[in-house]
């Protein structure tokens, strides 16, 4: 077996000395960098990546060709200052990445540097022009939105022309912003005054735009060239400098306060991954997974723009003191735009743990209703010695306390669960089966070993059901998919799950430099590398394909290309060897029935229904990337948008919580109004899909 992680000692001695010089500065920039620092790093990842990842890959004309794709996406990913005759020069890069590495050379970056900022000088130029002449608003045209069908300018004339459409589409929507903040005060503004603070805004956006990009620095782009290279090995690899390192043991200890969103750089856009359970975000409910970020503005502040912003230079604009308001200018994925106004707060923890309520379904039957945020456990309590909460014993106490009431069904809701703590995900799977396998994890190197349940006492034995969507990745697939597999749950949601079947690990650079070095080099950052996959009892990965739902119930985001098969140069479903394991219990579910039952009743389903029809209009929204740019046709498509949120809301009082009474006021399961419980389980009885899975439950128990 190779041993991946010490690669490093047995060759690096034989070419210290190319990295033991400083470059000490040219007319082109290297004085900011240091070179020798840079060609180290480029070296250790050739050297590193091929014998760590699970794949397998190695540094060869393929994987230089995909590291050129991402580098050049991340570069100019809207293709707002390049033209063909730049790309052509960088092309010639595409297949020698690999062989530079390998050399000790890293030359990409510096000529992309150097042509980005020849056009940016350029663009802005042009930029300051276009707003400065008058803007036809009625005038009917349109433009491209979607970068991955516009091609690159051929010259300026049409690089100043897509810029003109891009200024005309700003002015006209911060006029549509200012009419809609004018229907909340009373002095009314002219709309020629409007006209002249829309234009005022974009061109102080865009210089503050434009003084941003100057500041981008050469070792910058030496970083993203570095992380598109790692890229190229699968999407969860990552070159982390130093000060992301940094932001990373940040986000892991959970103590910054700020909106709770995880966010990415990916083409340009500041994306939302996910959103953190407690956090401001997730109890305002606007922002979701998918989202990307283009503006940011402080209150009453200017917004500012932060396409094209390094990752950790937005996040400080969004972050920032508990109580304090963020304006985040939001385009869905079906591109229509939205301002969200979030109070930041820290994350409150008691909102992460698990939760549980009864509810009434028909014919006074009791159904219980457990949502799990994600797989936590207190590791450092743990090693300390002191009570450590895991979501293991707190998903087992909501069982037992549930199964005093008496209930006939459960609901096990693992939607937005992005995962957590393995060893709970194999022991919370286990409190719904006997003794058994529950996961298969192989590694790099080929070995496998299989995760297994010890423990025989089964916790609940009654009708379940799992709740899932786009969003539950990793720990909740490995729970999905083994109560799938033991035919002891039916899986409900959407098509499929996100199809994070991959492990990562850290890995710090700086660790891996010898002692016998000549020289020192300031902080070279971290690899996160991919190490290990997961496969199902059955051996099936649920890398890629996720876990697909026995029931598939209309979404909003059914037509997202969203989850693992859709991101550039994920890692593939594969099977390895299944295992023996013995299907749950004697009674087989009878999914074809329950399917029909399901299917008819999501028809009558007014509320289901309305997700459809919306599902499918945000699909063609989607798809119609050519947008006009005339004022009435932007401001039909924004009254549009509303409409259909508004449409959205409006249907869900299905059934209700089991009311009891405490000291002469009403309750909902011992919350008293006004709380946050209270909130809670009011959005628990407006779920449709939470509805829906009651209804399975109770077909469940009849067929």
């Amino acid at each position: 077996m190779k041993n991946r992680l010490s690669v490093f000692s047995c060759f690096i001695l034989s070419v210290f000395l190319l990295f033991s010089s400083i470059d000490t500065g040219s007319a082109n920039g290297l004085a900011t960098v240091d070179m020798g620092r840079n060609r180290m790093i480029g070296y250790m990842i050739s050297k590193q990546l091929p014998g760590m990842h699970f794949s397998d890959k190695q540094m060869d004309d393929s994987l230089s060709r995909a590291a050129f794709d991402l580098y050049l996406k991340q570069l100019d990913f809207q293709k707002r200052f390049l033209l063909q005759q730049d790309i052509d020069i960088l092309s010639t890069y595409s297949q020698s990445i690999d062989d530079e590495l390998l050399r000790g050379r890293v030359t990409l970056p510096q000529k992309g540097f150097d042509l980005l900022n020849i056009r940016i000088l350029q663009v802005e130029k042009m930029a300051a022009e276009i707003l400065a002449t008058d803007i036809d608003v009625n005038q009917k045209e349109s433009y491209e939105t979607d970068p991955e069908k516009l091609t690159y300018a051929t010259d300026e004339k049409g690089l100043r022309e897509y810029w003109r459409k891009i200024l005309k589409e700003q002015v006209i929507s911060k006029y549509l912003d200012a009419l809609t903040e004018q229907q909340a005060v009373k002095e009314k503004k002219s709309d020629d005054l409007l006209w002249k603070e829309a234009r005022e805004r974009v061109t102080k956006q865009n210089k503050q735009f434009f003084h941003r990009l100057h500041q981008e620095t050469l070792q910058d782009h030496f970083d993203r060239y570095f992380d598109a290279v790692a890229r190229a090995f699968d999407p969860h690899t990552n070159y982390m400098p130093p000060d992301n390192k940094e932001d990373f043991d940040i986000h892991m200890r959970g103590s910054l306060e700020g909106i709770g969103a995880v966010l990415r750089e990916e083409d340009g856009y500041i994306k939302v991954v996910s959103i953190i359970p407690g956090s401001a975000s997730a109890r305002q409910g606007k922002l979701e997974a998918e989202d990307s970020i283009l503006e940011v503005a402080q209150k009453d502040g200017d917004p500012v723009e932060i396409t094209d912003m390094r990752l950790r230079d937005a996040v400080r604009l969004i972050r920032g003191p508990k109580g304090t308001e963020v304006r985040l200018t939001v385009k869905k994925p079906d591109g229509v735009k939205v301002v969200i106004s979030l109070v930041r707060d820290v994350v409150q923890i008691e909102e992460t743990f698990v939760k549980s309520v009864t509810l009434d379904a028909q014919d006074g039957e009791k159904m219980g209703y457990i949502m799990i945020p994600s797989f936590y456990r207190d590791f450092e309590g743990s090693k300390n010695g002191n009570e450590a909460r895991n979501c293991t014993d707190d998903t087992r106490k909501a069982i037992e306390s549930l199964n005093k009431t008496g209930i006939s069904g459960l609901v096990l809701d693992l939607r937005n669960n992005g995962g957590g703590s393995l060893v709970d995900a194999v022991d919370t799977a286990g409190l719904f089966i006997k003794s058994g396998p529950i996961v298969q994890v192989k590694n790099s190197s080929g070995a496998q070993r299989i995760l297994s349940d010890e423990d025989p006492e089964i916790v609940y034995n009654g009708p379940l059901v799992v709740l899932v969507n786009q969003f539950s990745a990793s720990a909740s697939e490995i729970v999905a998919a083994a109560l799938q597999d033991y035919a002891r749950a039916v899986i409900i949601g959407g098509k499929h799950t996100h199809g994070k079947g991959t492990v990562q690990t850290l890995v710090d650079m700086n660790e891996n430099i010898p002692s016998l070095h000549l020289r020192s080099y300031d902080n070279l950052g971290a690899l996160k590398v991919t190490i290990q996959k997961f496969y199902r009892v059955n051996g099936g990965s649920t890398q890629y394909k996720g876990v697909e739902s026995d029931i598939i119930l209309p979404s909003l985001f059914q037509y997202l290309k969203s989850g693992e098969q859709y991101i550039d140069y994920s890692l593939p479903w594969d099977q390895v060897e299944s295992v023996p394991f013995v299907k749950y219990g004697d009674k087989k579910i009878d999914l074809n029935r329950l399917i029909t039952a399901s299917r008819q009743r999501v028809e009558s389903d007014q509320g289901l229904q309305a997700i459809a029809d919306e599902a499918k209009k945000a699909e063609e929204r989607s798809k119609d990337t050519l947008v006009s740019m005339q004022l009435s046709d932007m401001k039909k498509r924004r009254e549009e948008a509303e409409l259909a949120r508004k449409k959205i809301g409006s249907h869900y009082r299905k059934f209700r919580v089991e009311k009891e009474g405490a000291m002469g006021e009403e309750t909902e399961n011992g919350a008293k109004k006004g709380d946050d419980r209270l909130k809670w389980l009011e959005e628990v009885k407006d779920d449709p899909y939470i509805g829906e899975a009651m209804r399975v439950l109770v077909d469940m128990n009849q067929f």
